[in-house]
């Protein structure tokens, strides 16, 4: 509700008011005092009659006297009058009331009804106007930025800076273009690669597979506690469908959010959601826990080398794995990634066992080893990429490297 509005309509009743009741009221007043004037003028004009009659002879001073005294009578009876036009006139002043009280009272009522009050403020309208003003202006500034980027097409700094606004403004084509000459000249900066990455998502109704999921793994490569690149990086997991690998990347994410925070509820929710839909496959922290109570395990790092990894596709599997030295080849522990989340560190321990008998706590040495299959098979297949460790000790608890530097023959 306006209050300027009603103060306005209220200042303007109050003037008509001041136009109107005053004219009632004189009316009544007038009226009473012209009706004696009236009287009286006639009982003069009636005694200058008298007493011209009398002079001229024409009345006896006894007829006269006789006459001033009807005369006087009559006039007193006339101003005996104004009393009770007095009285009539004042029933009618009712009307004034009527004015003052009912009007408005009707008034508010009939527009509180038909009326529509909040139209009187445009305080939203205002603010619409307003949004689209600065959004106007905005368009201005990118529109001028990117006019001077096509005269500085070498400064990197401008690129991001034009790419993070198009992104702002939702123009994610452009935000890409941008941002690619951004990552050519800036190089590989975990925040040009994820603003790289999120607009070649958005541009690809959010898909994170492919040139998005491969910038996310390189920021996380650099900057393994990165919270937006492990948001991202569990995204495109599961959109790829390696529920496990987005699991551990979630988790990671919720163990650095601040406690009770809304953004850990809703991580927590990711991955009750994933467990739900895949429980054979995720292993929930209370799991990790018991297998890892009895400290049976062992951190690997895994690398490819260049010209290898040139021959793979990113979406390749690498399989990740400990043998017993002797006896049956079933994996003790086995952890499954993808070629574009290379190099990559992981810890093996009894909760990755693929049969209860044969975990990694059974065998105090053990082969490491990091395959690469094109094909997703558990089996080695002739033309697979493999690195291997021989004769690894569990209870040497420093972490050890694999490097994928040959093939399966």
């Amino acid at each position: 509700m306006n209050i300027l509005f009603w103060l306005i309509v209220s200042v303007l009743v109050l003037i008509a008011y001041l136009f109107i009741l005053p004219s009632f009221w004189r009316r009544q007043v007038i009226a009473d005092a012209d009706l004696d004037q009236e009287n009286i003028i006639i009982a003069q004009y009636r005694l200058a009659e008298l007493k011209q009659a009398r002079q001229s002879g024409a009345l006896t001073e006894a007829d006269y006297t006789a006459q001033l005294a009807d005369l006087e009578l009559a006039l007193s009876d006339d101003l005996d009058i104004k009393q009770h036009k007095k009285t009539v006139n004042n029933h009618g002043r009712w009307v004034i009331y009527v004015l003052l009280l009912v009007v408005p009272l009707l008034a508010t009522g009939l527009y509180f009804l038909l009326g529509n009050y909040p139209a009187v403020s445009h305080t939203d309208e205002m603010s619409v106007d307003s949004d689209r003003l600065k959004l106007l202006e905005i368009n201005k500034m990118v529109t001028r930025l990117a006019e001077k980027m096509q005269d500085s097409p070498e400064d990197g700094q401008g690129w991001l800076m034009l790419g993070r606004s198009y992104r702002a403004l939702e123009q994610y084509p452009k935000a890409v273009e941008a941002l690619a000459n951004a990552y050519r000249l800036l190089g590989e900066k975990p925040e040009v690669m994820l603003l790289y990455a999120d607009a070649l998502a958005n541009t690809n109704d959010k898909n994170l597979i492919g040139k998005p999921s491969e910038l996310v793994a390189k920021v996380l490569t650099l900057e393994p506690d990165n919270m937006e690149a492990l948001w991202l990086g569990g995204m495109s997991k599961a959109q790829s469908g390696e529920d496990q690998a987005a699991y551990d990347t979630w988790k990671r994410l919720l163990d650095l959010l601040p406690p009770d925070s809304q953004a850990q509820q809703q991580i927590q929710g990711l991955l009750d959601q994933l467990v739900a839909e895949n429980p054979q496959v995720i292993v929930d922290q209370k799991s990790n826990k018991s297998a890892t109570s009895n400290g049976i395990e062992v951190k690997v790092t895994v690398e490819i080398t260049a010209d290898l990894k040139s021959t793979t596709q990113s979406d390749d599997t690498v399989f990740i794995y400990a043998q017993a030295i002797s006896g049956p080849k079933m994996p003790l522990a086995i952890a499954r990634k993808k070629v574009s989340d290379l190099p990559i560190s992981v810890t093996l321990n009894d909760a990755m066992a693929m049969m209860p008998n044969m975990k990694l706590s059974n065998f105090p040495i053990v082969k490491l080893l990091a395959r690469v299959s094109s094909t997703g098979n558990a089996m080695p297949q002739q033309g697979d990429l493999i690195g291997t460790l021989d004769s690894v000790v569990l209870a040497d608890k420093a972490p050890h490297k694999i490097v994928i530097n040959g093939a399966v023959k």
